[in-house]
């Protein structure tokens, strides 16, 4: 069993990280213009229009809470005189609205796929492995952030987080993993297979998000018609 636990928490985890990034840079190097969600738009935009931006939106925010209490240290929140019960409720309350917003987008999207018969040609045998396993990863999140924050039983902050962390100094902390709840476990592997599943599936469109354009300068452009004037016309775009 003690070899189990440290195959589990102690060596997986980096094996995953070497799919993670190498499979990710094969992606980027031999399948350029691969990295794309397919989109479906075409085929249906009403679903999709409520579904993508609830899901990704409520996705985002999920990230954001994990890297928090991931990263941040009880230690830091008490020398903040963060209260203990302060804590707990805003991740009951952010973490489970944002938990439960990723949810329900999905619901809706994969309810599109199913129902949507031109939608649901373009599934991917990849599609089919990745959903499943995307739904009951979040799902297994939102439940033990809804019992976990609403019960007090167990600090994930003096355990999984610890464990986490340990992991960056190249030291797994194995006891720290192996003494936590079954539900913060099942969601930690499920966590790994998804990452492990991620270059080789449409998640990797993450990583061709067009976030210069935000900040790529203004374009400057007039009107050719022969009756507008030499400043008629001109605008900013981006």
């Amino acid at each position: 069993m003690k070899h189990l636990q440290i195959a589990l928490w102690g060596v997986l985890p980096y094996l995953v990280l070497v799919l993670f990034v190498a499979g990710s840079a094969w992606r980027y190097r031999y399948d350029r213009f691969g990295l794309t969600t397919r989109s479906t738009q075409l085929h249906e935009s009403r679903l999709l229009g409520v579904g993508g931006p609830v899901f990704h939106f409520g996705l985002l925010f999920v990230v954001a809470g994990h890297v928090v209490g991931m990263l941040v240290p009880e230690s830091v929140t008490n020398a903040l005189r963060l209260p203990e019960s302060v804590y707990r409720e805003n991740a009951l309350v952010a973490g489970g609205a944002a938990g439960l917003a990723a949810v329900a987008g999905l619901g809706i999207l994969l309810w599109r796929r199913l129902r949507v018969p031109a939608v649901r040609r373009t599934t991917s045998r990849g599609d089919r492995l990745l959903y499943p396993v995307l739904a009951t990863v979040l799902l297994a999140g939102l439940w033990t952030t809804l019992a976990g924050a609403a019960t007090g039983s167990y600090d994930y902050r003096l355990g999984v987080s610890v464990w986490f962390r340990s992991l960056f100094v190249l030291d797994p902390d194995v006891p720290a993993m192996a003494h936590a709840p079954f539900a913060f476990q099942f969601h930690t592997a499920l966590g790994m297979l998804l990452f492990a599943l991620w270059p080789f599936s449409r998640l990797v469109h993450a990583f061709a998000a067009p976030l210069g354009y935000l900040v790529r300068p203004y374009i400057v452009y007039r009107s050719r018609g022969a009756s507008a004037g030499v400043g008629a016309g001109r605008g900013v775009a981006r």
